[in-house]
């Protein structure tokens, strides 16, 4: 058989030695794969890429298209970006796909529940989109962004999902009762495709009441659809309902190129000692040779990985340090386990999403009318001091100051015992229903400038087809 090419990134930490378990696992089953070896991450940060990423690492994975991958180091709270994201949006692996299901063996408060479902994540935009600015010395700002595009794409590959694996429901979990913007996007996105899949029930949910329901009943569902940060912190929470991270891989797929990974971190303390579980690295390259159709291989390994933890044998992550095995022993354990099966919760026979399927609404044309503008000014004095200011500014102009807000609360005109900051939101609309062009808003800041106060940005108001394009703050009529 003619061998795929893939790329290898073995990680940070304890990436390497569970790559080469995998890698020796992979071999044992005779995968057709042809390995190219490249980094990123912790080294390529230290060597001063600022990506993580090296140029050598891209083009293969340019050629390849392909990618199975440890786990890699993230500064938290300063530093470069994420290399993981950065692989991610490089080559647009537009949904996360995350499956979790009970492994007999492994003990957990969850036992024969059941519990067999898909987190599907959107995976580029959102807050990982890492838009951040300091607005003033003590104010930090991070843009969420969510496309009609992108959730388009992460909705589509859920119910496709569902579809091919035989399941009845789709959750869309949104926290669009706060954000109507942005996750009310993703949630009428999700209301509109749906209906394309008449067969499947679908269900919005608030992702709060969802993390309480997967704790609560979590057998309830089969797929979750969700925005990127709720999916990162939902996908964490159900790997811990069958084990913990040890046992949640996942995969990063786009339109004719995927990324296979553990959800777990890099855990440097550990690397080395030969104690850490390598399931779910293993599983990550069980849903990579299901993405390639080689099901055989595919089924080989987690039946064996399921055969292995049944028996008892496993890490200590599961089991006791006087019982737990070290992590090369798990993998001779899974090894010989090659070609067996388990007796309870055995693979289920399955193919990753056929991603052509995919396939995105046309768009449709808008109207657009700006209908006034927010600016954001930073101003050391109280509201009582701006307010009059910039009522004064914008006297004689197409606009007038509506109401001013400080971290989303209306705090003039009227009173408020809001405790403000130095960030405040101004918003100005049309005095004659007119379209407020981009001179007057020019003209608007220009005045600004001239009275010494100080801008860091400004958020057009506009109309689209005639409904509003932005939120109100709180308490403002």
């Amino acid at each position: 058989m003619k061998r795929i090419p893939i790329t290898i990134i073995p990680g940070d930490g304890i990436g390497p030695e569970i790559m080469d378990m995998t890698i020796s696992v992979l071999k044992a089953v005779n995968a057709p794969l042809e390995y190219e070896v490249f980094e990123a991450g912790g080294n390529s940060f230290k060597k001063g890429i600022a990506s993580g990423v090296p140029q050598e690492t891209i083009d293969s994975i340019k050629r390849t298209r392909l990618v199975l991958k440890g786990p890699l180091e993230t500064p938290v709270g300063f530093g470069e970006k994420s290399a993981n994201v950065t692989l991610r949006k490089l080559f647009e692996t537009f949904a996360n796909i995350r499956p979790i299901r009970e492994f007999a063996g492994v003990e957990t408060p969850y036992k024969s529940r059941g519990i067999d479902l898909v987190v599907v994540r959107e995976n580029v935009e959102d807050l990982y989109a890492g838009i951040e600015h300091m607005q003033t010395a003590d104010v930090a700002q991070c843009l969420k962004l969510i496309t009609r595009k992108g959730s388009e794409k992460a909705i589509r590959t859920a119910f496709e999902l569902a579809r091919s694996e035989g399941r009845k429901s789709v959750h869309c979990a949104t926290k669009a009762n706060i954000m109507k913007m942005t996750e009310g996007m993703f949630k009428r996105v999700f209301e509109e495709v749906s209906k394309e899949y008449p067969e499947i029930q679908a269900h919005h949910i608030i992702v709060d009441n969802c993390a309480h329901q997967l704790v609560k009943k979590p057998e309830q569902f089969e797929v979750i659809v969700t925005t990127n940060m709720n999916g990162d912190i939902l996908s964490d929470l159900t790997s811990a309902l069958v084990g913990g991270l040890g046992f949640a891989p996942s995969a990063n797929v786009g339109k004719d190129i995927a990324i296979f990974e553990a959800v777990h971190w890099s855990a440097p303390k550990y690397a080395g000692k030969d104690t850490i579980n390598p399931a779910a690295v293993m599983l990550s390259s069980v849903m990579m040779l299901r993405y390639l159709k080689l099901e055989d291989q595919a089924l080989q390994i987690e039946n064996a990985i399921r055969l292995t933890l049944e028996d008892g044998i496993a890490t200590k992550d599961v089991l006791d340090p006087i019982n737990a095995v070290g992590t090369k022993e798990f993998t001779s354990a899974v090894i010989r386990n090659l070609g067996k099966s388990p007796k309870n919760y055995p693979a289920r026979k399955s193919q990753l999403v056929d991603m052509s399927k995919v396939v995105l609404s046309p768009e449709k044309t808008k109207t657009l009318f700006t209908d006034g503008a927010d600016v954001f000014i930073e101003f050391k004095g109280t509201q009582y001091d701006l307010g009059p200011m910039l009522e004064s500014i914008a006297a004689g102009t197409a606009v007038k100051l509506k109401m001013i807000s400080n971290r989303g609360t209306k705090v003039y005109p009227g009173t408020s015992e809001t405790d403000c900051v130095d960030h405040w939101r101004c918003r100005f609309v049309n005095r004659n229903g007119k379209e407020i062009s981009d001179r007057q808003i020019y003209d608007l800041l220009w005045r600004v400038t001239e009275k010494g106060l100080k801008w860091m940005h400004i958020e057009k108001l506009q109309l689209i087809d005639s409904v509003p394009g932005w939120t109100k703050a709180q308490g403002e009529d």
